[in-house]
């Protein structure tokens, strides 16, 4: 007990991991243990007839055995595990180590400074095992050449579509499933007219559920799980007792072979039905708990599907759709209500539309065995470039797994009339979304690049830049990392007045999951110091929580001020190079909740200051403004007069509030454009934008301080 009590992080971890190991019971377990449901029946849809020796029965279950134990154990557990990215797993995570170790990242605005996160810096601190050529020239190859970024984003993109379309058959085929067990007690002619609405109503209450949160969704899970496995046990080690002790026979490879030999090409088409082991009959009590079970087997395709999404998103290879964080302690636990609602109208539609386990198993075999063979390409490629391993491993992994997979890839695709094309049709239109966003997103970015303005046009503005500078901070939305946005200009010119602190932001995904708060801004200057005038990149993973306004307020704000505070003088001649390059010099600078720098507080009193540990004095406020604005410095190091007026300049700016000014633009493919582009710009692009959400930091800016400024582009 002493010990106990000395330690209570320790305790407090492993009550942690306790917790999370009983929620990962409802979510991610119970679409493996639903399996026995549909696998045989799927398995034997070729009509394959049983013999006395029930020599059939041991061969699927031989297959069974061993593509669980070579596939999810071998290559998942032991293999594509370790190549997590941060935490994070997933199509995308894969592509994410690629991108950067081969910088092949699709992203446009990636900068070096991104290299130095400490996420990076873990990747680059890995040991070395092979230098060879071959990987050497594989690497230069894949940097060098344009097309073949596309085919990895492209083959990243069909994972993630099959995985979403795997969300949509796995809930379909699960309950579906589950709900057939009431043909025993039904005549066939009310089979249909029982099984479809109660497997519907079914599909329903679960998608209700899912705004609950991964968390508490998986507390209420866990326990039918944990019935279900043990029921299943059971009724399991029954039938060997009493009706086949010498089942153990099956784990013998030799039956896979017999299997084939026997049947044929009936058994090479039950594959496809055999695969289903890895996706994831009997009276009342139990069927109650299947059908239970069935719902919670839905769970972890769901949950994935709303996490690869919000990945996508943060890569620009999604339209933007809300996000709500489920749990304000655990990360990653997310809701997406529009998507929640896609695919339960996708779900009943394909339970509505099949009604037979045959055709949904089909469609369920192919989404998973293609998301695999996908794994399998990236994972060869992390095996050389990430992991640094010979070439020789990463083609052993290849071709063994590969032709495994290709197998049951196979015996799937033969059945694309039966069912199978339906997840071939769903990651097609998916995919279809996914690129153009991405295309149109790329063109609008490469316009902002061409059309920013110059850095001379700004300094021939002088001080004032030629116009009225009015009170507060004008927080100017931008997608560049470097230079003047077109939108700026374009301002000016119709409405010569801007306020006395301008700041351009960026909000950017890195192809990290998670960014440190201590590494969160990258601010600089734009201009002489008496312009006010400053860059903020604010940097997130794509599995990142966006705070709220206020929060996000006070990071800038305090970023901004750290950034004053710690600046080192540059040489004339320097800021002269740089004004003249149209680049900054940028400088990491932690979130305000950080422990060290300057901290910030607003106070309903009249008068305002700046609270000094060191040598900062009291400043006067000019008027009694609704908020006092406090920053509170640090003793070291002391700052100058200069650094000192400005941070009072940037807290009276404060004080007087903050504008946002978001450019709305107006896409549309440029004269002379192919009809193709014209399509796809003017009709696609144009309304996924007006049909999407707008920046996650702008959606709870009030209406009153945010401006709105139109411009089209032609692409």
């Amino acid at each position: 007990m002493d010990l106990e009590a000395s330690n209570p992080i320790k305790r407090e971890s492993w009550r942690t991991v306790l917790t999370l190991a009983y929620q990962s019971l409802g979510v991610v377990y119970g679409d493996l243990s639903t399996s026995p449901l549909y696998v045989y029946k799927s398995a034997f849809a070729e009509d394959i007839q049983h013999s006395e020796t029930n020599e059939e029965i041991y061969g699927v279950l031989s297959f069974v055995f061993w593509t669980l134990t070579l596939i999810p154990l071998f290559k998942y557990v032991f293999i594509v595990l370790r190549a997590d990215d941060n935490g994070e797993g997933g199509t995308f995570a894969l592509y994410s180590l690629l991108c950067r170790h081969a910088r092949v990242s699709s992203l446009p605005n990636c900068q070096l400074e991104d290299e130095e996160l400490s996420a990076y810096k873990k990747d680059h601190d890995f040991q070395s095992f092979d230098n060879s050529v071959t990987r050497s020239a594989l690497k230069s190859t894949l940097e060098k050449h344009k097309v073949l970024h596309k085919v990895l984003l492209i083959l990243a993109l069909i994972g993630a579509c099959m995985v979403i379309g795997d969300g949509v058959l796995t809930p379909a085929i699960s309950v579906f499933s589950a709900v057939s067990g009431l043909e025993l007690s039904t005549s066939k002619e009310n089979h249909r007219y029982i099984i479809v609405p109660v497997a519907c109503i079914i599909l329903v209450i679960l998608f209700a559920l899912q705004h609950y949160g991964t968390h508490r969704v998986g507390f209420l899970f866990a326990p039918i799980v944990i019935t279900w496995l043990l029921c299943i046990s059971a009724i399991g080690l029954y039938n060997i007792v009493i009706w086949n002790p010498h089942v153990y026979r099956a784990l013998s490879p030799y039956y896979m072979y017999k299997f084939l030999k026997k049947t044929q090409r009936g058994g090479w088409m039950s594959l496809g039905g055999i695969l289903l082991c890895m996706t994831e009959k009997i009276r009342w009590p139990v069927l109650a708990i299947a059908i239970l079970a069935a719902v919670v087997g839905s769970q972890a395709l769901i949950t994935g599907t709303f996490s690869i999404i919000k990945q996508c998103s943060a890569l620009g290879c999604f339209p933007r759709v809300r996000i709500v964080h489920t749990s304000s302690k655990r990360r990653g636990q997310i809701y997406i209500p529009e998507i929640n609602w896609i695919l339960l109208m996708l779900c009943l539609a394909v339970t509505i539309g099949f009604r037979d386990t045959k055709h949904m198993g089909n469609a369920s075999g192919l989404a998973v065995i293609t998301v695999m063979l996908v794994t399998t390409c990236l994972m060869s490629l992390v095996i050389m470039l990430c992991w640094r391993r010979s070439v020789f491993l990463a083609v052993a992994f290849i071709f063994f797994f590969g032709s495994i997979e290709a197998l049951y890839f196979s015996a799937s695709l033969i059945k694309f009339l039966e069912g199978a094309w339906v997840p071939v049709v769903l990651s097609f239109i998916f995919m279809i979304v996914m690129y153009i966003w991405h295309y149109g997103t790329l063109k609008k970015y490469e316009y902002d690049v061409q059309n920013k303005v110059p850095i001379n046009w700004l300094l021939d503005l002088s001080p004032n830049l030629g116009i009225v500078r009015v009170r507060g901070i004008g927080l100017i939305q931008t997608e560049l990392v470097t230079g003047i946005p077109a939108i700026f200009s374009h301002f000016v010119t119709n409405l010569p007045a801007f306020h006395q602190v301008l700041v351009f932001l960026c909000i950017k995904s890195v192809p990290v999951p998670h960014v440190r708060s201590a590494e969160r801004f990258l601010i600089g200057r734009i201009g002489p110091k008496e312009y006010r005038m400053y860059r903020c990149i604010a940097r997130y993973g794509y599995r990142d929580n966006h705070k709220d306004e206020v929060e996000f307020e006070k990071d800038l704000v305090c970023s901004i001020a750290e950034f004053i505070r710690s600046e080192k003088p540059e040489p004339k001649t320097s800021q002269e190079n740089n004004n003249a390059d149209g680049e900054e010099n940028l400088t990491v600078v932690g979130s305000f909740s950080s422990t060290r720098g300057i901290k910030f507080s607003e106070d309903d009193i009249n008068k305002s200051e700046i609270t000094e540990m060191s040598q900062l004095q009291k400043a006067n406020s000019l008027e009694k403004p609704k908020k006092r604005v406090r920053f509170v410095v640090p003793e070291s190091p002391e700052i100058d007069y200069q650094g000192q007026e400005e941070l009072q300049h940037l807290m009276e700016a404060r004080e007087s509030g903050m504008a946002f000014i978001l450019g709305n633009s107006y896409v549309r493919a440029k004269s002379g454009s192919s009809w193709m582009k014209k399509i796809v710009i003017n009709y696609g692009y144009d309304f996924l934008r007006r049909n999407s959400r707008g920046p996650t930091y702008a959606i709870s800016v009030p209406h009153a301080s945010t401006l709105e400024v139109g411009m089209v582009y032609h692409v």
